[in-house]
Formats: structure tokens, sequence, C-alpha cells
């Protein structure tokens, strides 16, 4: 019994010294360069929405402040047909916008189904900042911008009006891969400080039915940040980012160690896996960002794009895919 006692006690302490020396490395692993501040948003429009971002960000703001007013550059483009002013509209001949904002403290706001007001991403950072709620929809989002001094206007264009009635005649209702090769912009900034903000906003799928809203405005589907861990963002058919809650698992990935690039992949995965019938109709991709300025981006079919701007780098980047 002494000698079963004494293996037991050296056992125990043998394992003790393992695991006191495995925490003693892991505590003692060299940490990634930190890389600040930065700024990455999905697809070709996003270069130009980082400009705005990043005079905001160079000056040593907040980056709430820049995803704010890099984001607006996109909605104010009525030449974006996904976007802003100038989106398609709904099969009834509407433009809805959908929009949210997320900052450093985890606060954050939203709107959707909102009309006739060309910049939802301000309503929602009023949403956030003026009030206890998180999202304000239709009638109400309006009534709301309205009393914050937003003006009323006509979001339809022309050209989005004359797209919208060739559209009437057929009538066929079949999201496109990759349409006009952009999307929702989704944004997401790591500021001087050391702090994460993010914003995404869009005017939907085109010819949706009237009232229909997608992951854009929705706190852990379109956009999620965690400032002890990192921001993701999304684009593609919301439906699909909704139902697997993208960019929060994304983030709680993160928080288990993936990098960016390896959570973004495994978001993609869990569509191609949990919708084996679907996947090849439609288009996703995620954009990520984690605490020490390391990013990643993935997408389900080829064509989805994301744009970086550092104090050291400019450029737009192919993101790698799943499929095809």
């Amino acid at each position: 019994m002494s000698n079963r006692r004494k293996f037991l006690k050296s056992s125990l302490y043998g394992g003790l010294a393992v695991s006191t020396a495995s925490l003693s490395s892991v505590a003692c692993a060299p940490k990634a360069p930190l890389r600040k501040p930065v700024v990455i948003s999905t697809w070709n429009h996003g270069q130009e929405a980082n400009q705005a971002a990043w005079k905001v960000l160079a000056d040593k703001g907040r980056a709430v402040d820049a995803v704010e007013q890099g984001v607006m550059v996109t909605e104010n483009d009525p030449e974006n047909a996904t976007v802003g002013i100038g989106g398609f509209p709904d099969r009834d001949g509407n433009v809805t916008l959908d929009a949210c904002i997320m900052d450093e403290f985890e606060n954050a706001g939203s709107v959707a189904f909102l009309q006739n007001i060309k910049n939802p991403i301000s309503v929602a950072r009023k949403v956030m900042d003026d009030t206890p709620h998180v999202m304000l929809v239709g009638e109400g989002a309006k009534r709301f911008a309205l009393e914050k001094g937003f003006k009323e206007e006509n979001l339809l264009t022309p050209k989005s009006e004359a797209a919208w009635k060739k559209w009437l005649e057929n009538q066929d209702y079949q999201p496109e891969i990759n349409i006009e090769n952009h999307d929702t912009i989704g944004m997401v900034a790591l500021d001087e400080h050391g702090n994460l903000s993010g914003a995404c906003t869009t005017s939907g799928a085109a010819w949706k039915m009237h009232g229909r809203v997608g992951d854009s405005p929705i706190i852990g589907a379109g956009l999620y940040v965690d400032n002890e861990v990192g921001a993701a963002t999304a684009t593609g058919l919301g439906e699909f980012v909704i139902k697997i809650c993208g960019s929060h698992m994304i983030v709680e990935l993160m928080r288990q160690g993936y990098s960016p690039q390896e959570a973004c992949e495994q978001a993609v995965n869990r569509i191609v896996k949990k919708y084996p019938n679907d996947y090849k109709n439609l288009q996703v991709g995620f954009l990520a960002l984690n605490k020490q300025g390391e990013y990643g981006a993935y997408s389900i079919h080829k064509g989805f794009n994301f744009a970086v701007k550092a104090s050291d780098q400019d450029e737009l980047i192919d993101a790698g895919h799943y499929n095809g």
C-alpha cells in the first residue's frame, strides 16, 4: 500500500509539473505583432469606402466613427445597385434599406425595412447612441430618423427603376451569384487604440418580397464585434447567414483560437454541410479581423473580393472559396 501511495503521489506531482510547464509555454508563447490601425471591407467598392474610414483612423479616431464614415460612401453612390440610394427595389418597386453598427463596448444599433432615408447606417448609429434599443424597423425607424433630422427622399433612381420594370416582364426571382460583382458592404476596423468596431449596410436582395429582411441588420448574423477577440461581417444571400448566425460563429471560433482565415472557412463549411442541396446555387462570403490586426476571408464560390487598408497596405484581394 505504501508503494502504491508513493507511485500515485509521484504521478500526481509529475502530472502537475507537465501541466505547469505546458501552461508556462503557452503563456510565454510570442503573440503576433499587433498591427493597427487597419480596416477591411467587402467587395470592390470597399476600396473607396476604406479611404474614408482611413481618414478617421489615421487621425487616431475611433473605429466606430471610421466604419460609419466608410460605408456611407457606398450608401451615397447612386451607381451602386445594392446599397443605399440607387439600390434595386423589392418586387413592388420600393427601395428598403437595412443596416447595423457595433462599437468597442459591444453596443449595437440597427434599422431594418427603412424607406426613403439615404443613410441607414447613421440612423442605426443614432439607435445605438440615443435609445435603449438595438433595432428599429419600418415606419418606426423612419419616424425616428425624421425626428433626428434625417431628410426624406426618393431612393429609386431612374436606373434602378428601369431595371425593376425590365424584371417585371418575366418576374423570375432567382438570386444571382456575385450579381454585378458586389453586394452588401460590410466593414470592420481596428483603431490606433486597439479597439474594434464594425458596420454593415445594404438594400437587400433585388426583387425580394415586400417586407423581407436579410442578415445585414441582424447582430450576430451580418455583423458581430467582441472587442476582446475580433469582428466579422458577411455578404451574400442573407437567409443562409442568418441560419448559422455566421458572424457570431466566426468571432466565437476566433475566441477558441482559430485564425480569422480559419474561422471564415469553418463558417462557409458549415453552410455547405448543413445545406448540401442549396449551396451550389447561392453565394455567401465572410470577412474577419482579430484583435491583433490579422484578417481573413472566404466564400462559397469564386468571385468574392475584399479591400484592405493599413499603413503599409492598400489593395483589393480575391478571397479563397470552397466551390468552383
